[in-house]
């Protein structure tokens, strides 16, 4: 990855009577623009993302997505749905007055990616996607259900603890109810919970200080609240709607990296390959000794060769 780098411009923009969304911009103001997805929904940009593109090549763009980071109110609910967030994604680019972009997303960020592609074709020079997840059932039923348990047992058992066991049989319902709790110490402990799990299982190997964000009270708020509003809503779409023909399609000719965690549990393999195999056209990178987190080395360097790759296409 490229060294850290500071902004040379933050600014927020106001989407809607409720949210105001915390933008960045770094790197060369006259580079080809690329705007960074971050992953959740909920859990905002790092500075470190930054570090995934040349400086000299581009106009890196960074932005919180209602509710997540620095945007505000923190840990909103109301008017939040991956299509509010696809109509901020076009705000911004008519703000800066830019006519096409570089898109880069992992996680939820690959999910908001797709749609935001789909949506708007004509806007989108490349898709640079990591730990593709499209939302699906299984998908969700697979992580936050029955599957991921069987790995990471421990971690399960500190998952499960908030919930009484009558409710366990729809983990994400019954988070849910208390995500949304008037209690103050019922929500945050169960956002905290919530957290730790994915926080747990996000690396082919255990790291304690990516556990510990989850220690955060206003991280896990907004990540937890807002990861559950959007499941529970199964992503205000069809279920499987990013993969299918149709939606495929308007996206086909678009340049697309996917690079893909062989031992991710949180977005397993199964994804991407679905992916590709409704889209062969895109190139797939399945790294062999990695789990989801964008930070783990071999994820890391595919990422920046994908965006050294397309730093001058036109």
């Amino acid at each position: 990855m490229f060294p850290e780098i500071q902004p040379y411009e933050t600014s927020t923009l106001k989407v809607s009577e409720t949210h105001t969304l915390y933008y960045e911009l770094s790197g060369n103001k006259e580079g080809t623009p690329v705007v960074f997805l971050h992953g959740g929904p909920g859990g905002g940009c790092d500075e470190k993302d930054r570090s995934f593109f040349n400086p000299i090549k581009y106009q890196i763009i960074l932005f919180d997505q209602r509710g997540s980071g620095k945007s505000t109110p923190t840990a909103c609910l109301e008017e939040n749905t991956t299509w509010d967030l696809v109509k901020d994604i076009e705000r911004l680019r008519e703000k800066l007055d830019i006519e096409k972009w570089h898109v880069f997303g992992g996680s939820w960020g690959s999910t908001l990616s797709l749609a935001y592609a789909q949506s708007h074709p004509d806007r989108v020079k490349s898709l640079i996607l990591r730990g593709i997840f499209t939302l699906r059932k299984s998908e969700l039923h697979f992580f936050y259900q029955d599957g991921a348990s069987h790995l990471f047992p421990e971690a399960w058992d500190d998952y499960l603890a908030p919930i009484p066991e009558a409710e366990r049989h729809d983990m994400i319902l019954a988070y849910h109810a208390q995500l949304n709790s008037i209690d103050d110490s019922t929500r945050i402990q169960a956002a905290k919970a919530w957290s730790k799990w994915e926080m747990a299982t996000s690396k082919l190997y255990v790291d304690p200080s990516y556990i510990n964000r989850a220690e955060n009270d206003a991280f896990a708020n907004a990540f937890a609240r807002i990861e559950n509003h959007y499941f529970i809503n199964s992503g205000f779409m069809r279920d499987g709607q990013l993969l299918e023909k149709q939606e495929i399609d308007k996206i086909r000719h678009i340049p697309c990296i996917v690079v893909q965690g062989r031992y991710d549990v949180v977005c397993p393999a199964t994804t991407a390959y679905s992916l590709k195999k409704v889209w062969p056209e895109l190139e797939l990178h399945i790294v062999p000794d990695a789990g989801h987190s964008a930070r783990e080395v071999g994820i890391a360097k595919l990422l920046v060769d994908a965006t050294n790759r397309f730093a001058d296409l036109e």
